[in-house]
């Protein structure tokens, strides 16, 4: 009997790997690991597998409801006269942003927006200070979607606003991921349902663990949007004594940059209740008259696709690069397309500035992030160890011409199995606003040398080496 079970083990372990080669959307280095656990630790690979290495499928957002709101017609006009040459856009001196938007528009589903108004948040408290004022202030409906939302200090404050919004009748809607806000029970939730809200999880089945939804939006009356970096707890205000103060970057948009947010929630909502699906309402999509002077494209991206759009987004900014790219990420576990393009920036004069913790959230991915910035170091890149706290912010400058923030970082898992959203900013003056915020922030790092990196003990060398061996699937 056992040896009947051994040999069942067998043939499924050897029917998994066939799968993988034959009918996986992995990458390749992504599908070799998977092959060597499963050849080589083949009674826990699979259920491993099972876990983490299983794909999404590509039907899990009903793209045709786009075709019930205006933004879909937008973005069909924007597409067309992006392919006959008429499109407008914006002149920023000295860079050609059209393949950009010509990328982001026609591959990616991005609708280019004009006239928005955008604040800069770095700080926790600050940022959430916004939000519940405009949660206060909301009139017909407060969107929200989190990765991870605790039932700590911060979250319990939120929830009351949020209740009171319902009690007054603002229709409440509050999508969190399943494994991120694993540790916030249903019962927290509770009496923000009994008000009248609705409360989501993304993904939770245990099969779906590996594919998380990583966006962190919040929209108000269709007018007011959030996006960036803070999630919803109280390590993002600074009162985790063991991480210290958040250093993070998120976004608050007033203008029709807001539409693209609201347009990816309700994706994202009926994705989790296909059986009782949200209505693209017009009062969702309000008509704003000009705010300011900024324009923007959201895009997002995810294992549902395999255009990798985000990814696609850094490797083009990256490209574009002439004097200067600077980059602020708390993992930098890159695969070997966005690794090559700064190793070329590098090797072609343009600076690369980057800022990462220097403490780890994610062991593994700390070491492995050490391993892959010390080459960019030995190229000339200037690498800034932030000291006052935690790094958490997702941003790349470029030139000091053009931004993108949100909620992706810089690594493998961002860049291919979550699911992430970032806006890019075409404004110089911003882009030299948050230059201006991360130059401040350097005063508050210690740069990464060759002799600092030397020192490491043979243990740290041994804990890179693995963290570099599993990055692909880490």
């Amino acid at each position: 009997m056992a040896t009947f079970v051994l040999g069942l083990l067998y043939v499924i372990n050897l029917l998994t790997i066939l799968v993988i080669v034959f009918r996986g959307r992995h990458r390749t280095a992504q599908t070799w690991a998977w092959v060597l656990v499963l050849t080589f630790l083949p009674i826990i690979g699979l259920p491993l597998y099972v876990l983490f290495g299983r794909g999404v499928s590509q039907r899990i957002f009903d793209l045709r409801d786009e075709e019930k709101v205006g933004i879909i017609e937008e973005l069909q006009e924007q597409k067309e006269e992006l392919q006959n040459k008429t499109f407008q856009a914006p002149v920023i001196p000295g860079m050609d942003v059209d393949p950009l938007i010509y990328m982001m528009t026609v591959d990616g589903g991005s609708l280019y927006t004009k006239d928005n108004h955008v604040d800069l948040f770095i700080d926790g408290i600050d940022k959430f200070e916004h939000l519940l004022r405009d949660i206060e202030q909301a009139q017909d409906h407060v969107h929200m979607e989190y990765f991870a939302y605790e039932d700590k200090r911060l979250g319990t404050v939120l929830r009351d606003y949020l209740i009171a919004a319902a009690q007054r009748g603002v229709k409440v809607k509050l999508l969190v991921d399943g494994w991120g806000s694993i540790g916030t029970k249903d019962e927290f939730f509770k009496p923000l349902k009994e008000a009248g809200a609705t409360v989501g999880r993304f993904f939770p089945y245990i099969t779906q663990v590996n594919y998380r939804n990583h966006r962190k939006i919040a929209i108000i009356d269709g007018k007011i949007g959030y996006v960036g970096g803070f999630n919803i707890g109280d390590e993002y205000l600074g009162l985790n004594p063991k991480m210290g103060y958040w250093r993070d970057n998120h976004l608050r948009i007033v203008g029709p940059a807001v539409h693209s947010l609201q347009n990816r929630f309700l994706m994202d909502w009926n994705s989790q209740f296909k059986n009782n699906k949200e209505t693209y309402q017009v009062e969702y999509f309000p008509h704003m008259e000009k705010q300011g002077n900024i324009d923007i494209q959201v895009i997002a991206s995810g294992p549902d696709s395999d255009h990798e759009q985000i990814k696609m987004v850094y490797l083009k900014m990256i490209n574009m690069a002439k004097e200067e790219i600077i980059i602020q990420t708390p993992y930098y576990i890159p695969d070997d397309a966005i690794h090559e393009a700064l190793k070329l920036a590098l090797n072609s004069g343009v600076k690369l500035r980057m800022q990462i913790p220097n403490k780890p959230d994610h062991m593994l991915v700390y070491w492995g992030t050490y391993s892959f910035v010390a080459e960019l170091m030995q190229l000339g890149a200037t690498i800034e160890i932030y000291d006052n706290g935690f790094m958490h912010a997702k941003t790349i400058v470029v030139d000091g011409k053009i931004t993108s923030i949100g909620s992706a970082n810089f690594d493998i898992r961002s860049l291919h199995l979550n699911f992430e959203i970032n806006a890019v900013m075409y404004s110089e003056e911003f882009a030299q606003y948050v230059r201006n915020t991360i130059m401040m922030t350097s005063q508050q790092c210690h740069v990464l040398t060759k002799e600092l990196y030397d020192e490491r003990s043979t243990f740290i060398r041994f804990k890179e080496g693995l963290a570099r061996l599993i990055a692909p699937i880490l």
